[in-house]
């Protein structure tokens, strides 16, 4: 195919959200066809773009040298992009429910749709002036969104989001600009960009620089001790929540980071230093954190939230092993736990939706009274907890076998964080789980007499989502050896 619909397909949810509350619609009903059609439409074309890939990059603005607004898709921005355009339009059908209770939905349905052309001009950036530039404008309309209810909370939250994310933009940018000026070219290539010869006897300022570049990026992913936002932003209404957590916004941040390491400063680079040894570390004190803060937070979407904050750092820690067999690792804990996390806490977004309820102790006896929600929910539970025959227990073993077979020491000790978090983490879900289903001997059901699952719109993203996290927990050799030929640059 042309390179040109590449950005066609940042373009199109871009302009159709805007279009949005400008459309003087008679019906709900008629807005509803028109998002949903233009995010599966958006969808197909990303996806005939994966099948037929092209292979020249299309150039939207050059500037001068080597800035240039560009887009391509490599193997990395395709996983990337099929995990974004697979998941947004069964969140979207979501959201269709759960908004019926909300105000203000037509620029809520305008920022929700942009966000995805914006999450996905992240996947297809060429260089890392098209990734930054999309990377801050992601920042820009998800700001809306965290406060779309306009809560004292919910402003403090979006007040508390934009100013780390400015912070981390600043970092960020200093890599930006040194990737610009000491690399051979701005294109992402994999093994790294940097010109060695310029780099000589100024190697410890390259490795500050991609340790403050990092942590820049590093803020959006939840690391330590830049993710106190993210629990924080789960004011927000859950489809954004969903998202936020699971794809766009967190995910982007560690795509980001895979980028920096593997397509700008180079993992061999960077392989045996103190930076590494540096960022590693900071990953490993984040995935026993977020798990450890879990255990304790009573508030469910909070709970999950700080769940998320663990993952990510699971994702990183793959990252920076810095070996092909790490990315490969990272790559499908990034896969697997988007569909994870965007099934509990779907799950949780309806219960609050049918209830009110957003306290864990508040769901007692919920397993009889909605029963497809809880199935779901316990699902995705055990399959973050690793349990076998799901796609927790496929990613967490491949960043074992990465840690170990990288002979890294302080991996070693990952592998131990793994192990710890494992623990945590079953501790955390299977509280909820167990409430559920075994409430006290004398617990009255008919306090929760109006408990129900939610309709059709709201279950049918849940059970795609629970067979996703199966198909990939029995079927993974095709998906591992898809990330496999990513790493090593055969795809």
């Amino acid at each position: 195919m042309n390179a040109l619909y590449l950005f066609v397909a940042v373009l199109v949810p871009c302009v159709g959200g805007i279009l949005t509350p400008l459309i003087p619609w008679k019906k709900r009903s008629h807005m509803l066809v028109y998002l949903e059609c233009l995010v599966i439409a958006n969808s197909i074309l990303v996806w005939t773009l994966l099948l037929h890939r092209p292979a020249e990059i299309f150039t939207l603005v050059h500037f001068t040298g080597n800035l240039a607004i560009a887009f391509q898709l490599d193997g990395l921005g395709s996983i990337f992009a099929g995990l974004i355009s697979f998941l947004w339009p069964l969140a979207t059908l979501y959201a269709f429910e759960y908004m019926t209770k909300e105000s203000h939905e037509k620029t809520f349905f305008m920022f929700y749709t942009i966000t995805y052309g914006v999450t996905l001009g992240i996947a297809l950036a060429d260089n890392f002036l098209t990734m930054y530039c999309f990377y801050e404008l992601l920042t820009l309309v998800t700001l809306p969104l965290v406060m779309h209810t306009l809560t004292r909370e919910a402003i403090l939250a979006s007040r508390k989001y934009l100013y780390y994310s400015i912070g981390g933009a600043a970092f960020a940018f200093i890599g930006m600009i040194f990737v610009i000026l000491y690399g051979e070219t701005s294109d992402f290539m994999l093994g790294g960009v940097m010109n060695m010869a310029r780099i000589a006897g100024g190697k410890n300022i390259f490795l500050l620089v991609y340790v403050l570049s990092f942590f820049g990026f590093g803020v959006k992913a939840a690391v330590c001790p830049f993710n106190s936002w993210l629990p924080q932003a789960g004011v927000a209404p859950t489809p954004v929540t969903a998202l936020l957590h699971a794809v766009a916004v967190v995910k982007s941040g560690a795509f980001a980071i895979m980028r920096l390491t593997f397509y700008c400063f180079g993992a061999d680079f960077l392989r045996g230093t103190w930076a590494q040894y540096l960022v590693m570390a900071a990953v490993l004190i984040t995935i026993v954190y977020g798990s450890s803060m879990a255990l304790k937070e009573m508030h469910l979407k909070r709970r999950l939230a700080y769940s998320t904050i663990s993952n990510l750092s699971y994702i990183l820690f793959g990252v920076v092993i810095m070996t092909p067999a790490g990315l490969a690792a990272a790559l499908s804990h990034m896969l697997f736990h988007a569909f994870m996390k965007i099934c509990s806490f779907f799950c949780a977004g309806a219960i609050m939706h049918q209830t009110e309820r957003h306290y864990i102790h508040q769901l007692d006896g919920f397993g009889r009274k909605m029963p497809k929600v809880f199935f779901v929910f316990t699902v995705s539970a055990l399959a973050l907890m690793g349990v076998p025959g799901l796609c927790g227990f496929i990613s967490k073993w491949n960043l074992a076998d990465a840690a170990i077979a990288s002979k890294n020491v302080l991996a070693y000790f990952g592998v131990g964080a793994l192990l710890v978090s494992a623990l945590l983490t079953a501790m955390y879900m299977l509280t909820i789980v167990i409430r559920a289903y075994f409430p006290k001997a004398d617990f009255d059901y008919n306090t929760i007499a109006d408990v129900k699952d939610p309709n059709w719109m709201m279950l049918l993203p849940l059970f795609v989502f629970v067979i996703g996290i199966v198909g990939f927990g029995i079927c993974s050799i095709p998906v591992n050896e898809l990330f496999g030929a990513v790493s090593h640059g055969s795809f």
